[in-house]
């Protein structure tokens, strides 16, 4: 496969699981989410490193092809203790993505991909020198699309956020613009670490999809179903979009006006990704 070429540079659901907890695994897999992101990072602690990635190598074989394609593996940070064991690992099992924390240079992106030739690649920007490196990081060899970490970038950049992220609007547009610039998937929003308030996960998918991310990473489970309804197109986008590709295919590319409006090729893109969101399996 080619590592660009994966269903999850369509998915919008993302949710974390241990690496420590195998148990889960299948329990992730069969949940509603579009893709599971095995934890090697953050979840695990130093001690468990090593057990960690045991439990994943002994569970691999036990998933179907169907669920690799869904499965993603986020390592430690380039330049820790565990980052080579992390990669060799993810080199047996031929992973179809992986997530690198903390990223910040196009080398560590492209040195992983000469290790990984088949695996595609989310940068995940956490820190001022990665938003720094952003543009070469998007453009590094196998990115698939890029991820925020949020809470890492504002500890990093000394911020106290309101609940919005308001602070963060900024750094959000960057990811935005660069992954557009660098025809790459759109990025991945970062996580809201609330488990049971429905009105701020629901606040903040919407609000990332306004932004024009493509989806938003999830701790818990109960965040999964809020996530994926924000980022599916309601009826009246669908039906929008159904117009502007069919107005688009009579004029054979033409600048055309539907209900008054001028429909030209960026309105016509977005209309595409709009259906291309719908249509997924």
């Amino acid at each position: 496969m080619n590592p660009l070429h994966t269903p999850i540079g369509l998915s919008s659901s993302f949710l974390f699981v241990p690496g420590t907890r195998p148990d889960r695994f299948v329990k992730a897999l069969d949940s509603s989410a579009e893709v599971v992101i095995i934890d090697l990072e953050d979840a695990v602690a130093q001690e468990d490193k090593e057990s960690a990635r045991a439990a994943i190598r002994a569970a691999w074989s036990t998933f179907t092809a169907k669920q690799k394609n869904r499965l993603v593996i986020r390592c430690n940070a380039p330049g820790s203790a565990f980052y080579a064991a992390d990669l060799i690992l993810a080199e047996s099992l031929d992973v179809t993505c992986l997530l690198i924390p903390k990223c910040e240079s196009l080398d560590q992106v492209n040195g992983a991909a000469q290790i990984l030739p088949n695996t595609a690649i989310i940068p995940m920007i956490e820190t001022a020198l990665g938003l720094h490196h952003l543009n070469e990081i998007a453009n590094s060899e196998q990115v698939l699309r890029l991820a925020l970490g949020n809470l890492d970038l504002q500890a990093d950049l000394g911020m106290v956020c309101d609940a919005q992220e308001t602070e963060l609007q900024t750094a959000r547009f960057q990811l935005v613009l660069a992954s557009r610039l660098a025809q790459i998937s759109p990025p991945i929003d970062g996580v809201t670490p609330s488990t049971d308030d429905i009105d701020r996960i629901t606040d903040d998918a919407d609000r990332a999809k306004r932004m024009g991310f493509g989806g938003k990473l999830c701790i818990h489970p109960k965040q999964v179903p809020i996530v994926a309804l924000a980022f599916m197109p309601s009826a009246s986008e669908l039906a929008w979009a159904q117009r502007v590709v069919a107005a688009d295919k009579a004029s054979k590319g033409g600048a055309v006006q539907l209900d008054g409006r001028m429909i030209d090729r960026p309105v016509v893109l977005l209309a595409q990704r709009t259906l291309a969101t719908a249509s997924k399996p």
